[in-house]
């Protein structure tokens, strides 16, 4: 202190405030008013002062008591788990020998009844065959009907090719539509003639699938059947399917499976019995109808044949026509040409005399007189334009007669060409096509 006093210079400034002790600060604490009541002020949902030993014995004994319940209840849960497990391990184990027993029950059911499918799938095959070589004959016949329809067919659409004027209903069209329709009437007859034995057939291979279907579906659940009756619970191909358990709609019942069963066996057997011997009726169906195709046939030809003999008389005449229509149209040229010569030759006459005329308007003054020359001169020029404008009157005339006889050489020569396509197509086309109509062997089903 000595030494600070030492190092003063002066002495300091006085305090404009002189120091003094600050007041204490009072607080108001809480006190109990009551033997229950607590310590503490709870504010705002939380406490914020201590708690009293009851309530401190309180939380002790609740959580005791807690803890006991919940150690009761599980105690009494595992024994009920136990007992639960034990009891459905039991009847898990009666149930699956059970459903094993059914399954094996349903395995003999199952193959009892593929036997006697098998049986008539065999039955009905042997029976579909027989019937089948009676129908060969039939089906040969209604093949054959094929190629006269094809041809008659093709002739109506080749003779369709005709041009115009050629393109007529003649009496070769009216037989083919004849003809046409008669093959229709026959491949007909022979359906219907022929549906008794086809209808067999198509009842025994109907009745064979369904007995193959039913006995394809027997084989398949004998197969699953035996496959479900192996599993045991040790096996390793086995897995959840939750929804397994749900009845499809389309479920049958025992009953109802059964008496498909035996309803398919039972119409396989009826059809199987069923036969009909039509040897005798197709015999003469098929005779009748081959003479009836042959027959029609040599009436077509026949009128084919007048057919292409009209037309030819008719191309002859045309191109008789047509030669003196040329020989006209070259006469009419040489006269075209010589009426453009004499107009031509005119005018040279028309310009010297329209010359003179123009030159001697140059005439001057009393000079440009109308003199005889003059008059002489005027007349010439009408008379040259007269006879121009006859000329070339008779020229348009000679022309649009040319023309005329142009339009009918063309006329002729497509007339001609047309007569000669109508030729082609009957004589070439059809005809030929003709030759291959079946004979009668064939027409009545023997090849």
């Amino acid at each position: 202190m000595a030494q600070t006093d030492v190092l003063l210079t002066k002495q300091p400034a006085p305090q404009t405030v002189p120091a003094c002790e600050l007041p204490r600060k009072l607080y108001d604490v809480a006190r109990n008013t009551g033997a229950y009541t607590s310590s503490g002020l709870a504010t705002a949902g939380f406490r914020t002062a201590k708690y009293l030993v009851d309530e401190w014995f309180q939380n002790c004994y609740a959580r005791y008591h807690q803890a006991f319940a919940d150690r009761d209840q599980s105690e009494r849960q595992r024994h009920e788990s136990r007992q639960l497990a034990a009891e459905t391990e039991a009847l898990a184990q009666r149930t699956q020998e059970d459903s094993t027993k059914k399954v094996g029950q349903r395995l003999q059911d199952t193959h009892c009844w593929k036997s006697e499918l098998q049986r008539e799938v065999h039955d009905l095959v042997a029976e579909t065959d027989l019937l089948l070589a009676q129908k060969q004959r039939l089906e040969r016949a209604l093949d054959t009907t094929a190629v006269p329809f094809s041809i008659a067919t093709d002739n109506l659409q080749c003779r369709q090719r005709r041009q115009h004027p050629d393109l007529v209903r003649d009496h070769v069209e009216v037989e083919l539509l004849k003809e046409a329709e008669l093959i229709r009437n026959i491949q007909e007859l022979l359906k219907r003639t022929i549906m008794q034995a086809v209808n067999q057939i198509r009842l025994n291979r109907e009745h064979k699938e369904t007995c193959e279907m039913d006995w394809s579906d027997k084989v398949e659940a004998y197969n699953i059947d035996d496959t479900c009756a192996r599993y045991h619970n040790q096996s390793t191909d086995v897995q959840f399917h939750p929804h397994s358990t749900k009845f499809e709609e389309s479920a049958s019942t025992p009953e109802t499976w059964a008496k498909f069963t035996q309803e398919n066996l039972c119409r396989a057997e009826r059809e199987h019995l069923a036969s009909a011997n039509l040897r005798g009726l197709i015999d003469c169906i098929l005779r009748d109808t081959s003479e009836d195709l042959r027959l029609q046939c040599d009436a077509v030809n026949l009128a084919f044949g007048n057919r292409c003999e009209e037309l030819e008389d008719a191309r002859h005449k045309l191109e008789h026509h047509l030669r003196k229509t040329l020989r006209e149209i070259t006469d009419q040229e040489h006269n075209v040409a010589a009426l453009k010569q004499a107009i031509k030759d005119k005018e040279a006459p028309l310009k010297v005399a329209q010359t003179r005329l123009y030159q001697r308007s140059l005439r001057p003054n009393v000079e440009l007189c109308r003199d005889t020359a003059q008059f002489r001169l005027v007349s010439e020029v009408e008379q040259l334009n007269a006879s121009l404008a006859a000329l070339r009157e008779k020229l348009l005339e000679a022309e649009q007669s040319l023309r005329n006889l142009e339009d009918t050489r063309m006329s002729l020569e497509k007339d001609i060409a047309v007569k000669t396509n109508s030729l082609f197509i009957d004589r070439q086309k059809c005809m030929t096509h003709r030759a291959r109509y079946p004979t009668v062997l064939q027409l009545a089903g023997y090849q």
